[in-house]
């Protein structure tokens, strides 16, 4: 899928989901759009998909996986499973039992349970954040599964993380980061790099979020520049909801292969949910001894709306990241 987006010039949407519906909705935007795509989970989904009682982000990760892997052989279309955003304190409670849950896959001649996972050292060092990201890569290289890794801070706020206080300096990678990046990972297995350009996470009014997407021309050429054009790296577009159009394209000029849409997705999926609660209020509340309407506040009347609306709104991405149609299910 990397391969044919760098040759093709563009990128997979990805989506993080929490649930069957937004698993659902999911597959179904990216087999309408006829796009491969990238589905992931969060901590905070995995969490959240354990249940209340358990709360366990590992185990609701692999339940949402599993899942996956199950309802994607209805569609003729590519789906990679990715976790996002672990950072250093989550390692061994959230990305080891994961990949321990690939190597039983793996011994039982089955493919990796996730194609990729991302470890989000940006909170530490440059230094520390390698060190660790070179002993996750080897143990992903073991079972054919790619590293994402960030240099620079996505700022905003998702899933509890909070970065909205950093200076400004800590929202733009630099070439020298990019450099060191690739001369520690690339000597041992494929692997993703989230650099940061101005990029965040949550909804922002229409010009609040500057972003330079130049910022990885010059990262690319710095590294290429010194190691030749087929070093040029898989680029990852944090925080993509609400971009410009014209920056998103830009992005593809300049190795993206990746983009995070998270905050408009959820959107969509809530948006026809508050409409039906406000169209059939008396319907779905039980008021004045009233029994309500069955078929209203039935759980499904509603998430087949959200399904849908965040299907349109993942085909939207499909076609801003000129995947739209590029499917490679069955040539490879």
């Amino acid at each position: 899928m990397l391969d044919a987006a760098q040759k093709g010039g563009y990128a997979y949407p990805a989506i993080n989901v929490t649930s069957l519906p937004t698993i659902n909705g999911a597959l179904r935007a990216f087999a309408e759009a006829k796009s491969d795509g990238i589905i992931q989970v969060s901590t905070g989904g995995g969490q959240f998909a354990s249940g209340t009682c358990v709360a366990d982000a590992a185990f609701g990760a692999i339940v949402l996986a599993e899942a996956t892997h199950r309802l994607a052989e209805k569609y003729d279309i590519l789906v990679a499973l990715h976790t996002d955003h672990c950072h250093p304190e989550k390692v061994d409670s959230f990305l080891k039992p994961l990949l321990e849950a690939s190597r039983q896959r793996v011994a039982e001649g089955k493919g990796p349970l996730f194609q990729s996972h991302m470890f989000d050292g940006s909170v530490v060092p440059l230094e520390e954040n390698l060190k660790i990201s070179k002993e996750l890569l080897k143990e992903c290289a073991e079972l054919d599964i790619i590293l994402e890794v960030e240099a620079g801070c996505v700022g905003g706020e998702e899933d509890g993380h909070d970065t909205s206080g950093l200076p400004i300096d800590k929202l733009y990678t630099t070439p020298g980061d990019m450099v060191d990046v690739y001369e520690a990972l690339n000597p041992i297995g494929r692997f993703l790099f989230a650099a940061t350009f101005g990029n965040v996470h949550g909804a922002y009014k229409p010009g609040s979020v500057k972003l330079k997407p130049t910022i990885l021309r010059d990262g690319q050429k710095a590294v290429t520049d010194k190691y030749g054009a087929e070093a040029e790296m898989d680029l990852v577009f944090h925080g993509g909801s609400g971009s410009d159009l014209a920056d998103i394209r830009e992005t593809l000029d300049y190795g993206v292969v990746k983009m995070n849409i998270d905050t408009d997705t959820q959107y969509a999926f809530t948006r026809p949910i508050v409409t039906h609660i406000c169209e059939n209020i008396e319907s779905v509340l039980k008021i004045d001894g009233e029994v309500g309407n069955k078929k209203h506040y039935d759980p499904r009347s509603y998430l087949k709306k959200a399904e849908i609306s965040l299907a349109n709104r993942l085909k939207e991405a499909a076609d801003d990241l000129r995947s739209t149609g590029n499917t490679i299910f069955g040539k490879v």
